[in-house]
């Protein structure tokens, strides 16, 4: 599914339908594709917005969580948004945990799958290797449960990524900054319903991860999809919209 991406000064941004916002964060390798079923199956109830995180625009210095979690705060300021469903995967889980932390009184509820801020693996025992479509090929495959989800047009998008050097130093920088922002003592913080969907397969941010974002979020509730990886509202879409669905209807209007 293609999406018209909206340009409104320094921003980027997928909006499509009406209702109270939902917002989708992707991760470091994200691309709207992530995101294709869940945004289809919200859209006819909310309004889905999609913004696209300056991955590799910002300056050295700011490529990290908390510079994008900078940029959601300033795009939210910009469009106005208030009562906001959030939902991050990976890397974008990590964003929205800082922006609830200094923001929550925006937030209606948090949605965390996959998320980084306590523990990821994202890099395994290596770093990105430029130009080795092979390697680029087996690392995406890594990210799921099927191998098979890691299709050539995957592979190719993260493999365009990698080829350029700086594109590489700032993936390193952001998978640094993610290891660094650990926020394992803040998070008892956060008073909003939490849902947690979880791969639970997952080896990128593992089962483990989940259990304890679920010990430490006060209010959370954890869900586990069996046969499932690092992405699961793109390996196990309907799972992953029927238990977001439920928790979405079950908070109070």
């Amino acid at each position: 599914m293609e999406y018209e991406i909206k340009k409104d000064g320094k921003f980027e941004y997928v909006e499509v339908g009406e209702g109270e916002p939902l917002m989708l964060l992707h991760g470091l390798f994200g691309a709207l594709s992530n995101f294709s079923d869940l945004i289809e199956n919200f859209r006819g109830s909310y309004k889905v917005i999609v913004p696209l995180l300056p991955l590799f625009e910002l300056d050295l210095l700011h490529t990290s969580v908390s510079g994008l979690a900078k940029h959601v705060t300033a795009f939210i300021e910009h469009k106005g948004y208030d009562h906001i469903h959030l939902l991050g995967n990976s890397l974008g889980g990590h964003v929205g945990l800082v922006y609830v932390l200094k923001h929550p009184e925006k937030i209606k509820s948090l949605t965390l799958t996959g998320s980084s801020g306590l523990f990821e693996n994202a890099m395994g025992d290596s770093y990105p290797k430029r130009g080795d479509r092979d390697y680029i090929k087996n690392k995406t495959a890594l990210t799921f449960y099927d191998p098979a989800m890691a299709t050539d047009e995957l592979v190719d998008e993260v493999f365009e990524i990698t080829k350029n050097r700086i594109k590489v130093i700032k993936i390193i920088a952001l998978a640094k900054s993610a290891i660094r922002n650990n926020l394992g003592e803040e998070l008892n913080q956060i008073k909003i319903p939490t849902l947690l969907i979880w791969g639970k397969n997952d080896t990128v941010t593992p089962p483990f991860v989940a259990e304890e974002f679920n010990k430490l979020i006060p209010n959370s509730e954890l869900h586990f999809i069996d046969k499932c990886g690092h992405a699961p509202m793109m390996e196990q879409p309907a799972a992953f919209n029927s238990i977001l669905s439920a928790f979405l209807t079950s908070l109070p209007k």
